[in-house]
């Protein structure tokens, strides 16, 4: 197991668990975003510490969970050729970039929550070179920020209102899902348009259900958004996330409404381009 691995736990998903650990010693800039208004932070170069500090109280004060290490890995290895530039439009937590600076990867994150960004530089002590970077701002500005070099998209969005994260009226998961849909589009046909020509993109997700308990058909729709921005859909694969106590909840859940458990999402992958030279780019 990698020492990120270690670092991080097995923890299974949905987003990611980030809070300040160790001691770092920060060589942090932060600077008006263009056009954006939000902040650029890069992350620190030098630390005093290799340690993640995952209590209960840090975690409890994230209120996210942390995003798979292992998953990151191979997604990053089968997909990205070695030295590229990775593209996260919501960046959440440290996990992704982190693993991307073990990996000889560039990561460029962009991140809505300014205390989530914060928190990700006070972990990001245990990167390597390159550091991460991550852009305080909302992703639909995402385009003010980063050139148009990107080697990989992939993120894991918020699913819909399934997890409200602030209050912010530029946060998706406060929307309704309409308003939702069409951020998440252009937020999508955004990032696509910084993707090299023959490149790969990645979204893990996982379906979610209205009021009324139907499903939205969100991995569907997150399909669409991709071939509408060009991108041809290349490979499924299923990631099937810890039982927890969904067997001490499944029965009522049932007999209530006759709704299965589930214990799966959806890892996405798309190509721009053609996805042979796209293959050739990351065996190199």
């Amino acid at each position: 197991m990698t020492k990120y691995a270690r670092t991080f736990g097995q923890d299974r998903m949905r987003g990611e668990h980030t809070v300040g650990g160790g001691k770092v010693v920060h060589d942090t800039k932060v600077r008006l975003a263009p056009g954006g208004g939000g902040a650029w932070i890069g992350g620190p170069k030098t630390a005093s510490s290799d340690n993640f500090n995952g209590s209960a109280e840090n975690q409890e004060a994230s209120g996210t969970s942390i995003f798979d290490p292992v998953l990151t890995e191979l997604c990053y290895r089968w997909f990205c050729p070695l030295g590229g530039n990775i593209l996260d439009p919501f960046a959440g937590g440290s996990v992704r970039g982190i693993v991307a600076s073990y990996l000889g990867r560039a990561y460029h994150g962009c991140e809505l929550r300014a205390e989530q960004v914060a928190a990700n530089i006070a972990q990001a002590g245990i990167a390597r070179n390159p550091c991460p970077v991550w852009v305080c701002d909302d992703s639909r500005n995402i385009a003010a920020h980063f050139e148009p070099n990107m080697d990989f998209v992939f993120s894991c969005p918020p699913y819909a209102d399934l997890e409200v994260y602030s209050d912010d009226p530029r946060d998706l998961s406060a929307m309704d899902y309409p308003a939702f849909l069409a951020a998440y589009r252009e937020i999508i046909a955004a990032s696509c348009g910084l993707l090299r020509d023959n490149r790969f993109a990645c979204f893990v997700v996982g379906d979610v259900r209205d009021k009324k308990g139907n499903y939205r058909n969100f991995v569907g729709d997150t399909v669409e958004a991709f071939r509408a921005a060009g991108l041809n859909y290349y490979n499924e694969a299923i990631l099937v996330t810890a039982v927890g106590s969904l067997p001490i909840r499944v029965n009522k859940q049932f007999m209530a409404g006759r709704k299965l458990g589930k214990t799966h999402q959806n890892i996405l992958v798309f190509v721009k381009g053609d996805g042979k030279k796209a293959a050739v780019a990351c065996a190199a």
